[in-house]
């Protein structure tokens, strides 16, 4: 099925006209978790990883050397169906610490800080830590956020370090996310010397099968040999402080291959990831699902786990535990711009066969040229041969111009994705199928991606100027007995308020009334998420 100019224009328009920004009907932020049932919660801790797909041993790969992650999946489960909403890391991350979709909350675009501003979310919108930490939880990350804002500063109890933290409350809980960065695309740019051996490297059909396309590789799996190290240093710390048995291992990576064709485009090669859980007395150790999950799953999973209630807002599901919700039939993605101006708009739906791609600017390359992807081996080497035509079947397709408006892949017979199946006469009703629900996902989520980015940085930051949040009110009861009741507000929409008392370093979040005994110091602060944090006010409880 083709679609013509003028129905993409009608449709981007129809899509850009009912986004809604900062706000969706019948959502709000307020009251909407409860306080654990139960006095046993579990720990959880993150293992995220950098710019791998499912490469690993215990995903089948003969040519990967895994032993730690190969052992968690022997002691959890393996998830063969998980994906990314974006296959680049700010964006997804955005989406992995709120619950929703880059789309909705308008950080699709890959590094807001390269435009000069941050994303603004909606206003019910939190980074879901907050919760945990309101229920008691201590969360630490370690170290890399990349929200597409400034991290705000009710979201970690600690953002160094882990559950072992000296300022971590005895028997406290804990959410510990430790994020590895040592298969960064970054790391794949030196190939002088490999540890894998480039001759037995599986080349993709896509890819010119030459020596350096190998060593390059090569390098790739060499880096997923280090970061399983480090994941195993760290389950073994758990063990050491016993605590593998009450803590649920999650460990995942931010999108696909970190390398070209692979991160920033989205093929199952840049959006499919690996996803191991570990949950014992939950999990049935060496496990496999192949059930639909995209990672805004993790955050309402972790919240269910902890005990809490899952805020209406959230888009993605529960996936495991008393509360697991039914399997989707789809998941959704795309991508827009990809660093300082390399624009695009592209989304995508997957279902476990068949993968549909809206391309919504056919014009625009996929081979354009986006300068840190062009440090890779692999990219100069492809451009290189490209040029002296020596390309041949599937190496051409990355430099097709204009690109087919759409695309449908039999990742069953095609698991590379590179026979395109758009124009198959015998393919037509999945086509229109797969395309009804990709735009019906688009108006259900109001994504803002066909909104042209100048005017959504202006709906965030009127006048390019960063919007202040203002100073929270604190209202002080009558004392009685040596204690007051002291209320906090503040009146910009969807901001969160952080208070410590006395010289305590730590912010704790504030949820309700509290009560404290007079002469107390109170600081207290504001903030709503891509605005400045507010300035503080000190009051002596009296």
């Amino acid at each position: 099925m083709r679609i013509v100019d003028n129905e993409r224009r009608r449709f981007l328009r129809k899509i850009a006209a009912g986004a809604a920004f900062l706000a969706l009907p019948n959502k709000s932020p307020a009251r909407i978790f409860s306080k654990p049932n139960s006095l046993t919660r579990p720990n959880i801790l993150w293992i995220s990883c950098e710019d791998i797909s499912p490469d690993l041993a215990c995903y089948g790969d003969d040519y990967a050397v895994t032993p730690n992650l190969d052992r968690l999946a022997a002691q959890g489960c393996r998830y063969t169906n998980a994906f990314v909403p974006f296959p680049v890391c700010a964006p997804t991350r955005s989406a992995i610490i709120t619950g929703i979709h880059p789309g909705t909350l308008g950080s699709m675009h890959m590094r807001t800080s390269l435009r000069g501003y941050e994303c603004v979310p909606p206003s019910y919108v939190r980074c879901f830590p907050e919760y945990l930490r309101m229920a008691g939880y201590y969360c630490s990350n370690h170290t890399k956020t990349d929200y597409q804002f400034s991290p705000p500063f009710t979201t970690w109890d600690a953002r160094r370090g882990n559950w072992r933290n000296k300022d971590r409350p005895k028997d406290a809980p804990f959410f510990s996310v430790i994020n590895f960065a040592v298969t960064h695309e970054s790391k794949c740019w030196n190939i002088e010397k490999t540890i894998h051996d480039p001759a037995k490297v599986k080349v993709p059909p896509y890819y010119p099968d030459t020596p350096v396309v190998r060593r390059n590789l090569a390098r790739y799996y060499d880096n997923i040999t280090t970061m399983d190290k480090q994941v195993g240093d760290i389950l073994k710390k758990l063990d050491d402080d016993g605590l593998a048995e009450s803590t649920v291992v999650f460990f995942w990576s931010d999108h696909g291959r970190g390398l070209p064709r692979c991160k920033r485009w989205p093929y199952d090669s840049g959006l499919r990831v690996p996803l191991i859980i570990r949950a014992p007395k939950t999990i049935t150790p060496g496990s496999v699902s192949d059930e639909l999950v995209n990672l805004i799953d993790l955050a309402p999973t972790v919240l269910s786990l902890a005990g809490l209630d899952v805020p209406p807002a959230m888009q993605g599901r529960i996936i495991l535990g008393k509360n697991k919700a039914p399997e989707p039939k789809y998941v959704f993605g795309g991508r827009n711009r990809m660093d300082a101006n390399s624009y695009d708009f592209i989304r995508t739906c997957r279902d476990k066969r068949y993968r549909y791609i809206r391309n919504f600017t056919p014009s625009i390359p996929y081979a354009q040229t986006i300068p840190y992807m062009e440090k890779m081996p692999i990219m100069q080497q492809w451009r290189l041969l490209h040029s002296q035509r020596k390309l041949k079947g599937p190496q051409k397709l990355f430099f097709q111009h204009p690109k087919p408006e759409e695309e449908l892949y039999d990742l069953e017979n095609d698991p590379h994705e590179v026979n395109n199946l758009a124009s198959s006469p015998s393919h037509q009703q999945i086509l229109k199928r797969m395309n009804a629900a990709l735009e019906a996902w688009m108006k259900e989520t109001s994504d803002l991606g066909a909104i042209p980015e100048d005017k959504l940085i202006e709906r965030m930051w009127p006048g390019r100027k960063q919007p202040i949040t203002a100073t929270p009110t604190v209202q002080i009861g009558p004392a009685q007995n040596g204690k007051v009741t002291v209320k906090m507000s503040c009146s910009t929409k969807g901001a969160s308020i952080g208070y410590r008392l006395g010289g305590r370093k730590t912010w704790l979040v504030y949820e309700k009334p509290i009560t404290l005994n007079t002469g107390t110091v109170l600081t207290a602060k504001a903030i709503r998420i891509g605005y400045k944090t507010s300035p503080e006010i000190k009051k002596t409880v009296q």
